[in-house]
């Protein structure tokens, strides 16, 4: 989550500094429920991420078994990867979409709104073979 806010913070940064046309539009404008399940899937993404660096964190130093360093760069490409060939999206229309919705703050923040909820929601669901 803090990533992502990042991320958006320094989107939102470019875009105040940069370009005051608000009626730029990206190539493929996804709708906000589009941007809803991409951004929900994003923060699944950063967190897997952010995980496995914790993980890698607290690996106990007295173990001697050997685990190579996991190249986050790479593993981020690959989960991206999959995310834009999911939504049949590319890098530039997420970037542009971005973009678009960072210049509609109200917008946006309706979007993170929407996503956490989602987040919460599957968070607090069963998982299959769970028992109950």
């Amino acid at each position: 989550m803090k990533r992502l806010s990042i991320i958006v913070l320094c989107f939102v940064l470019a875009t105040a500094c940069g370009r005051k046309d608000k009626g730029f539009k990206p190539d493929r404008l996804l709708n906000e429920q589009e941007m809803i399940a991409i951004m929900a899937d994003v923060q699944v993404i950063e967190a897997e991420i952010n995980y496995e660096k914790q993980k890698e964190r607290e690996r106990d130093p007295d173990d001697t078994t050997f685990v190579a360093p996991k190249d986050y760069l790479k593993m981020s490409r690959e989960y991206y990867g999959q995310l834009f060939e999911h939504y049949d999206i590319t890098d530039s229309i997420f970037s542009q979409n971005m973009q678009y919705y960072t210049e509609r703050p109200e917008v946006l923040e309706r979007i993170m709104d929407s996503v956490t909820r989602r987040l919460m929601k599957a968070a607090n669901e069963p998982r299959r073979g769970d028992s109950q």
